[in-house]
Formats: C-alpha cells, structure tokens, sequence
C-alpha cells in the first residue's frame, strides 16, 4: 500500500515539563492502535518546558482523523499543553513574495516543480512585474503590488484579503525588498519566512556583503527567520556560512551569498513543510 493511502499525523508539543508527559503521549497512541513513525523530545531547563514532535500512521487507528484532536484534548489539557495537530496528506499552501532578485524564488520553483517538496504554490505576489512570465511558466498565478510609502498601508491590506482569497497558510520571502507592517505581520503569526543575506545579527543593512568586504571578513552567511514586529529579530530557523579569503572580490561573495540563501531558505522551508518547529519565546526549537 502507498504512503498516500495511509497517511500520518503529526503533534507539536509544547508544556510545562512534569512527570508522565511521554507516557501520556504514547499510551494514547497505543491505546488507539496507532504506530509511531518518530519521536522528538527536547526539555529547556531553564524555562521548563517540555517540547515534543511524534508522527504515527494512521492505518488501523481507532480514532476517526476529524476526532482526534478533540480527543486527545483531554491529555493536553491535563498537562497543560499547546498543541498542533497535522495529517500528511493535506499539502500547505505556499505564497512566495518577491522583487528584483530571483535566485531563491528559481531555486523554490524547482524544488516545487520537481516534487521535492509536497507544496501547493497557487501565488507569487511581487512588487515588481520582473517574475510575472516566470510565474506563468510554471502555472502559477502572478500578482502585482506597486508600492509607495503613501499607498503601502492599503496595499498590504489587499495583499491580505488575497492571501485569504487563496487559503495561504504560509508566506515566503524570496528577497522581498519591503518591510512588512506589524498589521501584516500580525495576519500570519510564525507564518511568514524570511531569508536575511547575512549571517544574523552581524553586517545587518542594505549592502552586508560590501560592509563585510571592507572588514576583511573569512565568513559571510544568511540567516532564515520567521518575520516579527522586531525587523529581522524573529525566530531563527536555519543558518549557514561559507568561507572567503582577501582573494574574493565583492562580486564573489555577492555570489557565494547567494547561494548560501538559496541554500538556506530552503531548508527553512522544510523544516515548516514537515512541521518540524517549535516556537518558544523567540527561540525555535527544529526537530530534524
């Protein structure tokens, strides 16, 4: 039998750490005739927080799929719990928003078209029409939203109700050059995906790679953030670095940092795909 004809769901788990957390968790799922696939567990000392992902299949289980959230509330309840739960059937919806640079939104495109990622793309939002033939050739809608500093407000309003229209449940940011709003923000909270071409919080700006140029610097970087109110202090997803030495020109780390984004962003995009964060006071928490 195929994955598809039995699929898993997954729950995300967040308490305050007790005794009997984990026995809890999986004595349901045995009770219920449930298999568990993988199993995660991670305890913050400091805070006392208990986090869990653990995905089982669904072939056999006792418990309908439109139930078991309800059912398992019982336990979360009991321990306090927040929770999530997810079936892997139902593919997310994936709006990408984006400018002037199209290395990450091509490398999205080809992951999307080659079936690496199980993601309905049905939108590329842009505040420029660059990408509108690219969109097109991969049967994707193009939107565009021409913004200036006096009609920002009511575009990002419309912007809204579209992502809505469309049933978004996620936004990426494949180098889109506008600082989104707090209302904006607010719609999709640890919704929207953001890759900064810098290994965060050092050479913030407009021009990171020529102010680590003139620095000297043997590492440049990116970092993938969930987008908050904080500019570019969100969650942090994933990161990663490359080498440079004073051979480099500007224009060799511009490109070396473009791939270490692409890179970057698209193993953040996996972790939400799989559902494999956890957000606890600005911090993630990735279950691989």
């Amino acid at each position: 039998m195929t994955l598809s004809a039995y699929p898993s769901a997954t729950l995300l788990i967040a308490c305050p750490d007790q005794r009997g957390i984990v026995a809890a968790i999986t004595d349901f799922i045995f009770r219920n005739n449930g298999n568990i696939l993988h199993l995660d567990q991670h305890v913050d000392a400091q805070e006392n927080v208990f986090f869990m992902r653990v995905e089982w299949s669904m072939e056999g289980f006792a418990i309908p799929r439109e139930s078991v959230d309800a059912v398992f509330g019982e336990i979360g309840q009991q321990f306090r719990m927040r929770w999530s739960l997810h079936f892997s059937d139902r593919n997310q919806r994936m709006a990408i928003f984006v400018s002037k640079y199209g290395h990450c939104l091509y490398d999205i495109l080809a992951r999307y078209q080659s079936g690496e990622w199980n993601v309905d793309i049905p939108v590329i939002i842009g505040n420029h029409p660059d990408f509108e033939a690219v969109a097109h050739t991969f049967g994707i809608d193009f939107k565009l939203f021409t913004m200036t500093k006096d009609n920002k407000a009511e575009q990002e309003q419309a912007q809204i109700a579209l992502l809505r229209e469309y049933k978004i449940d996620f936004v990426v940011l494949a180098r889109y050059m506008q600082i989104l709003s707090p209302s904006f923000v607010e719609a999709f909270p640890n919704q929207i995906i953001n890759i900064h071409h810098s290994f965060l919080p050092a050479f913030v700006g407009a021009k990171p790679y020529h102010a680590a140029f003139a620095r000297g610097v043997k590492i440049i970087g990116a970092t993938s953030h969930y987008v908050t109110g904080d500019l570019d202090a969100g969650p942090i997803i994933e990161q990663d670095i490359t080498r440079v030495n004073h051979k480099d020109s500007v224009e060799d780390m511009i490109r070396k940092g473009r791939d270490i984004e692409k890179l970057v962003l698209s193993r953040a995009i996996w972790h939400h795909l799989r559902r494999q964060i956890l957000i606890y006071n600005n911090k993630s928490v990735i279950f691989g």
